[in-house]
C-alpha cells in the first residue's frame, strides 16, 4: 500500500546509515516474529478496542528547529495514562488546510481507526525511522489518505524536521513500546483533538 509519508519507493535515492542500539534492532526483529498469523496485528485489530489514543498539541517546541511538540496519549482501562512526544506535519504548515491531500499540515480533527501495525521495510523511505508503521484510516470524509504513526528520525534537525502529516514519534523506542501496547490491548481508536 502507498503512504504519503513513505513516499515513492524507487530505490534510486541514497540510503543514509542510521544509528540505533542493538536492543532496538532486536525488538524490531522480535516484533516480526511474535506478530499473530494472518498479518501483523490482525487478531488484536479484530478483537476490538481495549483503550484509546488521543492526540493533542502542547505549548512546547523543539529547541533548535522550533517544531511544535504534540503529545500522543494512550489511555488503557485500569492503567495510568501514557504519553509520547511527537511531531505532526511541518512546523510552517501547522495552520495549513488539514483536509487537503499533500498539505503537510497536521491530521484533521476527528476519529481514526488503526488499520495495521507492521515493521517498516528496509526499502521504505528513511524518514519512517526503520521501526514500525501504524496505519490510520479516518472515520470521516477527508481527502487525506495514507496517514499513520511512525518514528521521525529527522526531529529537530533543520528544514527536514517534522512529517508530511503523519504522527512522527520523536523517540524510536516509544514507537516500539506503543506498537506492542496497541497489539496487546486491542486498541484501535485514535482521537485527534487539536
Amino acid at each position: 500500500m502507498w503512504h504519503p509519508c513513505r513516499g515513492s519507493n524507487t530505490g534510486t535515492g541514497p540510503v543514509l546509515p542510521m544509528k540505533r542500539s542493538t536492543a532496538l534492532a532486536l525488538l524490531t526483529l522480535l516484533w516480526g516474529l511474535v506478530a499473530p498469523p494472518g498479518g501483523p496485528a490482525t487478531r488484536a485489530l479484530a478483537a476490538g478496542s481495549g483503550g484509546q489514543m488521543v492526540l493533542v498539541r502542547t505549548e512546547r517546541q523543539l529547541p533548535i528547529s522550533g517544531d511544535p511538540i504534540w503529545e500522543l496519549r494512550l489511555l488503557l482501562p485500569g492503567e495510568p495514562p501514557r504519553a509520547y512526544e511527537a511531531l505532526v506535519g511541518r512546523a510552517r504548515r501547522q495552520e495549513g488546510d488539514r483536509d487537503r491531500l499533500g498539505s503537510k499540515a497536521p491530521l484533521p480533527l476527528g476519529r481514526y481507526s488503526v488499520t495495521e501495525i507492521t515493521p517498516v521495510d528496509p526499502t521504505d523511505e528513511a524518514e519512517l525511522g526503520r521501526f514500525l508503521w501504524i496505519g490510520l484510516e479516518p472515520d470521516f470524509p477527508t481527502a487525506r489518505r495514507g496517514l499513520g504513526i511512525h518514528h521521525d528520525p529527522s526531529a529537530g534537525r533543520g528544514r527536514g524536521s517534522g512529517t508530511d502529516g503523519c504522527i512522527g514519534l520523536i523517540h524510536g523506542n516509544d514507537l516500539l513500546v506503543l506498537g506492542d501496547l496497541l497489539r496487546r490491548s486491542g486498541t484501535t481508536e485514535l482521537l485527534v483533538r487539536d
